[in-house]
């Protein structure tokens, strides 16, 4: 038996809000969340590039207080964990707190499973370990808990073991593309598999020293540092590279059999998911686009649509020069005259490029955008780039209704991930 799967819950920690109507908000106004960055102990002259999107004020502690097993969780962990108590209750879902992490009323603990991307885990405790290591304690002073909470697995590890969840849990790592991948196979898993529901999306906190060192030697991010705000200008001519950012979008996941009998919230249905690989660079996008076109025509072919069915592509646009170009000429490939008719708005203009969570912030800017009928600009965009000719909604929501959206994701390594949700008709 195939089942139809639907959205009842979205959980966001972002640069520009916690929450979804925060964060909802902020988006449609066009807030940016991108600011300047500096590193305890480090000389920020050395880098290029000294800005990037962060949540300020995030503590773990404002969303479960008293627990005992957040105390040597990284900064990722700690956000997917708030991200996916937001999310429950979005969705309905009773939680019941003690010490030892929180139970979910009304569904089988088997019967729930976790399925994150992450693009580095939590990074922060590897950079300190190693910071530690050679500077203060050496081999017989590490701490037993460094390695087992920095490893990838341990985001979607804690959130299961923090939410009682004992059905499938695992940690999808394809960076930039984690978190959309990770909410296409939690819907594949959903079609055809035990788990009724699945809390699925992305965390990412790589904003520190080693991971902008290396970014910043890609040459791939912004070095507008004089104007942090308009950094990040996806789609435009004068864009210089994309800017960091970081945070959690989570979803929760529902066969719609099960959502149903319980009474659950429905936002979206999810009906096509595309997924590929262009094979051809570790860094750069496949020039012609070719693999990327292809995965949202099977994502399209899923939902059983046709371009003119479309309302709203939600792009990667994530501000650099090939990647902007590329997409743009990917989604003229497929749709042909009917893309210069389709509004496509960037969220990274905003919040920056979450990296591995990215999809999943970004799929609940597109499920509130079916909501609401409103579509969140692309701030920023001024110069007219010929490479990049569609309707990028600039730097104004728009009001216009939403029965069909396309979130696009592509990651480093030529992942490509595209996920196609569709109004709930009941």
């Amino acid at each position: 038996m195939t089942h139809r799967v639907v959205i009842t819950g979205m959980g966001a920690i972002t640069p520009i809000g916690a929450g979804r109507e925060e964060y909802w908000k902020n988006l449609l106004a066009g807030v940016s969340g991108v600011g300047r960055v500096t590193f305890p102990g480090v000389e920020m002259d050395q880098y290029k590039t000294r800005i990037a999107a962060t949540v300020e004020n995030f503590s773990l502690s404002d969303y479960l207080p008293g627990s005992r097993k957040t105390k040597y969780l990284g900064r990722t962990s700690q956000m997917a964990i708030a991200a996916t108590k937001l999310a429950l209750e979005d969705a309905k879902f009773e939680l019941t707190f003690d010490r030892r992490g929180a139970e979910i009323g009304g569904v089988d603990p088997f019967r729930i499973g976790v399925v994150l991307g992450t693009a580095s885990g939590n990074e922060d405790i590897f950079e300190n370990g190693l910071k530690e290591f050679f500077e203060d304690k050496g081999p017989r002073r590490t701490s037993p808990h460094a390695l087992p909470y920095q490893l990838i697995s341990s985001v979607a590890a804690t959130l299961s073991i923090t939410y009682g969840c004992r059905g499938i849990s695992y940690v999808i790592p394809t960076a930039c593309s984690s978190a959309a991948q990770a909410i296409g196979n939690s819907y594949r898993h959903l079609k055809e598999g035990p788990e009724d529901v699945i809390i699925t999306g992305g965390a990412d906190c790589a904003i520190t020293p080693i991971i902008v060192a290396g970014f910043q030697a890609t040459r791939a991010m912004s070095t507008r540092n004089g104007e942090p705000e308009k950094a990040s200008r996806p789609f435009d001519r004068e864009r210089d590279g994309f800017v960091m950012g970081e945070g959690a979008g989570v979803v929760i996941l529902e066969k719609l059999d099960h959502a149903l009998r319980r009474n659950a919230p429905i936002y979206a249905e999810l009906v096509g998911f595309g997924m590929n690989c262009d094979a051809y660079h570790i860094t750069i996008p496949e020039p012609e686009g070719r693999a990327f076109a292809q995965a949202i025509r099977t994502a399209m072919a899923e939902a059983a649509i046709k371009p003119e069915d479309v309302d709203y592509i939600n792009a990667h646009g994530t501000s650099t020069r090939l990647n902007d170009a590329i997409e743009t000429r990917a989604i003229k490939d497929v749709f042909g005259k009917r893309a210069y008719d389709i509004p496509v708005s960037s969220t990274k203009s905003m919040i920056g490029h979450l990296l591995g969570a990215a999809g999943g912030a970004e799929m609940i800017a597109t499920v509130l955008s079916i909501r609401d009928g409103r579509i969140h600009p692309t701030i920023n965009y001024e110069f007219p780039d010929p490479d990049c000719d569609l309707d990028y909604v600039p730097n104004r929501m728009r009001e216009a209704p939403v029965d069909v959206a396309v979130s696009n994701s592509l990651g480093f390594g030529g992942f490509n991930a595209v996920l196609i949700v569709r109004k709930f008709d009941g």
